[in-house]
C-alpha cells in the first residue's frame, strides 16, 4: 500500500525522465560520461518546465519533497526517562542467536505499542564480535510475514549478507557463518526485504554489532560499556491517536519523517554519565532524517571513528552530520562541567536530543590515545581509473541509478574479488533541485578518494560503507570485495531504496 504521493509520483514521473539525458552503458553496465553532456542535456539537468502544472500539481510536488526541504521538528527530549541501553550479546560456543519478532513496548506510560523487535519487543541487543574468531550468526524468523537479517557493514560472503535474495519465511531458521575479517568498529543490523525494508525498521527492527581488535584492546579509549561507552540509535517516528505506528498513514516517497525522536527506543530520554571522558556510538536509525550533532554548551567534542573504524587520530569538532545508515563515535569531556549547567546533545535546530546528567561521583583518568590506526588512501589508489560510473536520479517514486530502478533479475555491474575498482557516483540535480542521497554498498567497506575532486574532510577519512552525496556532488570510492556474491547498492533513505534506487554487484 502506498500513500496518495506515490499516485501523484507516477503522474509526473514521465515529465520528470523527459528531463534526464539518456544513460549510455557499456557491457560491464557503467554509466555515460558526464563530461560529454551537450549543453541541451546540461539544461534537462536543471529539472524540467513547471510552467503547464497546475497550482496543486506545483504543491504536491513540493509536499512530496517536504520530508527534507522543511522537516517536521522534533519533540525536545524533556529528560524524564533514564535512556535504556541494549544488552550485550556475545557468542556460545560461535553460535549468536538472533529472533525477528513482535511484541509490545511501553514507549508512552501505561500504553502498550505494538513493535517488532530482536530477541525482544523493541530493537535489539549489541552483538559484540572479535576479529579472526569465525561466528556463526542463527537467524529466525518469529514475524507473521518474510524477512531477511542484513548484517550492514560487515565484511561477509554475499550468501550471508542478507538482501533481499535471502528472504527468511515466517517460522524459518538460516545460519549465517563466517570469519570476522574486519578492525573494530560500530556496525549495525535490520532488515532488507524487496518492498517492506522501511517498514519493518519503522517498527523496530535495527540492532547493533561491535567489532573489537587486538589494536583497539591497547588503546587508551573509554570501553567500559554502560559506563563510559554508550550505544545511542537515533529515530523519528510518528504515533497515531492511539500511541501506535501506523507507517502506511504517514508514509512519503521521498522519504517518511517523524516528529517523536527515540533514542534506543526510549521516548525523553535522558543519560547519566559520569564527571569524565565518555565514548558516545552514534548511529542515525531513521528511515530519512538527517541529524547534525552537536552540544548545547558550544563546546568541542572528539571524533575518534567513522562508520567502518577508527580514524588516524581524534579530531576536534563541534558538529558533525549523520545521513540515514552513517555511524560516528566521538568522546565528550564532561570532566569539566560545574554541575550547574545544563548540557545536552542538540540538533541543528537546537532541539534537545539527549540531556546529560552528571555523577560527580563517577570519574576516570583516560587520556585518549594520539594514534588510533593507520588508515590511509594509497597513491595508487588515487590514481586508479575510474571502471564504474553511476547516476543518482529523481525524487518519490521516480529515483533510478543509471536511468533504471532495482531489477532483482538484472547485474548493473560485475567485480573480481580482492581487486579495488573506483566507483564514481554522481548526484544529478532533479526537479525541485535535488535531495542528499546516502549511498550505501553492501559487503564491503570503502575509502572516500575525493569529494568533487578534492580529498575529503578528516571527519571522512576513514572506513565507509554509507556516504552522503549532496545534490550536484561527485564522489569517488576505492571499492574492494574480500568476498564472492551478489550485493546491493543503494540510497539509505529507506523509501528511495524502496522505490528503485538500488542496484547489484555480482563479485567473482
Amino acid at each position: 500500500m502506498k500513500s496518495k504521493l506515490w499516485i501523484f509520483t507516477l503522474l509526473v514521473t514521465a515529465a520528470i525522465i523527459s528531463g534526464c539525458s539518456e544513460s549510455s552503458s557499456d557491457s560491464n553496465g557503467n554509466a555515460m560520461e558526464h563530461s560529454n553532456m551537450t549543453e541541451e542535456e546540461m539544461a534537462d539537468m536543471e529539472g524540467m518546465d513547471h510552467s503547464k502544472m497546475t497550482e496543486e500539481e506545483m504543491a504536491n510536488m513540493e509536499n512530496v519533497h517536504a520530508s527534507h526541504t522543511n522537516p517536521l521538528p522534533l519533540n525536545d527530549s524533556t529528560g524524564e526517562n533514564e535512556l535504556a541501553l541494549p544488552p550485550l550479546l556475545e557468542p556460545k560456543n560461535g553460535i549468536v542467536d538472533i529472533t525477528a519478532q513482535k511484541g509490545t513496548s511501553e514507549i508512552f506510560e501505561g500504553v502498550q505499542t505494538e513493535t517488532y523487535g530482536y530477541n525482544g519487543s523493541y530493537l535489539g541487543p549489541i552483538i559484540r564480535i572479535k576479529e579472526g574468531e569465525t561466528v556463526t550468526f542463527r537467524t529466525n524468523n518469529k514475524l507473521s510475514e518474510p524477512t531477511t537479517f542484513h548484517w550492514h557493514g560487515v565484511d561477509i560472503p554475499g550468501e550471508g549478507d542478507g538482501g533481499p535474495h535471502q528472504i527468511l519465511e515466517p517460522g524459518a531458521t538460516e545460519d549465517v557463518k563466517f570469519t570476522v575479517n574486519q578492525g573494530a568498529s560500530t556496525l549495525w543490523f535490520h532488515p532488507h526485504p524487496e518492498g517492506a525494508t522501511a517498514e519493518q525498521v519503522y517498527k523496530g527492527l535495527a540492532g547493533l554489532i561491535y567489532i573489537e581488535d587486538e589494536n583497539s584492546k591497547k588503546l587508551s579509549l573509554p570501553n567500559e560499556y554502560g559506563v563510559n561507552d554508550f550505544s545511542l540509535v537515533f529515530q523519528d517516528r510518528q504515533f497515531n491517536e492511539e500511541k501506535q505506528f501506523d507507517y502506511q498513514a504517514v508514509l512519503n516517497e521521498d522519504g517518511t519523517i517523524g516528529d517523536t525522536l527515540l533514542v534506543n527506543g526510549t521516548l525523553n530520554p535522558k543519560l547519566t554519565v559520569g564527571k569524565e571522558k565518555v565514548r558516545l556510538r552514534l548511529l542515525n536509525g531513521s528511515n530519512a532524517r538527517e541529524y547534525t550533532f552537536k552540544l548545547n554548551n558550544g563546546e568541542e567534542f572528539q571524533q575518534i571513528a567513522t562508520d567502518g573504524g577508527l580514524l588516524n587520530e581524534p579530531q576536534s569538532m563541534k558538529e558533525i552530520t549523520l545521513t540515514p545508515g552513517e555511524r560516528a563515535e566521538i568522546i565528550v569531556d564532561f570532566s569539566k562541567n560545574d554541575g550547574k549547567s545544563e548540557i545536552a546533545l542538540v540538533n541543528k535546530e537546537d532541539a534537545i536530543l539527549l540531556p546529560f546528567k552528571i555523577d560527580e561521583e563517577r570519574t576516570n583518568s583516560v587520556e585518549i590515545s594520539n594514534t588510533l590506526n593507520d588508515y590511509a588512501v594509497t597513491e595508487e589508489e588515487i590514481n586508479l581509473p575510474v571502471t564504474k560510473k553511476l547516476e543518482l536520479y529523481g525524487m518519490g517514486a521516480a529515483v533510478t541509478i543509471n536511468g533504471k530502478q532495482f531489477d532483482m533479475n538484472r547485474i548493473d555491474f560485475k567485480q573480481k574479488q580482492s581487486e579495488t575498482e573506483i566507483w564514481e557516483i554522481f548526484n544529478k540535480p532533479d526537479a525541485m533541485g535535488g535531495m542528499t542521497h546516502p549511498f550505501h554498498i553492501h559487503g564491503t567497506q570503502f575509502k572516500i578518494v575525493s569529494i568533487d575532486g578534492k580529498e575529503p574532510p578528516v571527519s571522512l577519512q576513514g572506513w565507509k560503507d554509507t556516504v552522503a552525496i549532496e545534490a550536484g556532488q561527485t564522489v569517488k570510492l576505492a571499492v574492494k570485495f574480500n568476498n564472492k556474491g551478489i550485493y546491493m547498492f543503494h540510497c539509505h533513505v529507506l523509501e528511495h531504496e524502496e522505490n528503485g534506487m538500488m542496484g547489484q554487484v555480482e563479485v567473482f
